[in-house]
């Protein structure tokens, strides 16, 4: 087994090392991100992520007990365990109120070749989502309505920036999720012979009037221009959302929520 090693100096290289993954060019070089909290950490564990470190503060843990499970469960995979005194591990927090638990996981992602998905999935196609908040609720609602997969086409932000990760309550790594140019998700749903339903609100025909049971994709754009010209016309079909109100659209996330739980709806 593994020794604790204690941390008390928040001054300490591997405190800097832990702020160090808040940059996206950071990460993508050392191939791997933090993930922070309980809830969190359980979903990643949940789901067979093995983290490489992890940093602990009993005195910050709401529930100890539970705390140390998930750290043994992570030293048990292979993590290098640090117990962090409460300055330390403030300083290594992202987020205001840090619950004690605080983990160093690869990246999540693969591949979109390696993406596999069975016939007639529900897919969500979440093109250049710019707020990382918008992206990360996507991926609870993908974990929640059952989706095979989400792919960000020609991404602004990475799988493992830290509020995806937040927002995503550790979704991200429970829902199989990938990275591509338009041009390349496009071919990949293609193959797979899925539809692609486009969000839009110049459409005519309602999402409700859709046919929504088969394989498709559900694309959804950027939250200040939506959807481009070449992922809007190579959707099949064109769905809006009804609004009665003066605003003629909405939050990326949302729209993505409604379209996929109809979907779901109609899939019984």
């Amino acid at each position: 087994m593994l020794t604790d090693v204690l941390l008390t100096s928040a001054a300490n290289p591997r405190i800097k090392s832990v702020l160090a993954l808040r940059n996206r060019r950071d990460r993508e070089a050392a191939g791997c991100t933090r993930l922070e909290g309980a809830e969190e950490l359980a979903l990643a564990l949940g789901a067979g992520v093995a983290p490489t470190t992890i940093f602990h503060c009993p005195e910050l843990m709401g529930d100890r007990t539970a705390g140390a499970d998930l750290v043994a469960v992570a030293r048990e995979r292979g993590a290098r365990v640090f117990e962090c005194s409460r300055a330390a591990f403030e300083k290594a927090a992202y987020r205001e109120g840090p619950d004690g638990l605080l983990a160093i996981v690869p990246q999540p992602g693969v591949e979109l070749a390696a993406l596999d998905v069975p016939a007639g999935a529900l897919v969500l196609l979440a093109q250049r989502i710019e707020k990382p908040g918008n992206l990360g609720a996507m991926l609870r609602t993908a974990d929640a309505a059952g989706v095979a997969a989400v792919i960000a086409a020609d991404p602004v932000t990475d799988w493992g920036n830290p509020n995806v990760i937040r927002s995503s309550k550790g979704t991200v790594f429970s829902v199989p999720v990938a990275s591509a140019s338009t041009a390349e998700a496009m071919g990949w749903v293609r193959e797979r012979g899925l539809t692609v339903v486009a969000t839009t609100p110049d459409a005519v025909d309602r999402h409700t009037d859709a046919d929504l049971t088969g394989g498709i994709a559900v694309a959804v754009g950027s939250e200040k221009y939506g959807l481009d010209a070449e992922l809007f016309v190579a959707s099949t079909v064109h769905v809006r959302i009804p609004m009665a109100g003066q605003a003629d659209s909405l939050n990326a996330s949302v729209a993505a929520a409604i379209v996929l739980f109809e979907a779901v709806r109609q899939r019984g």
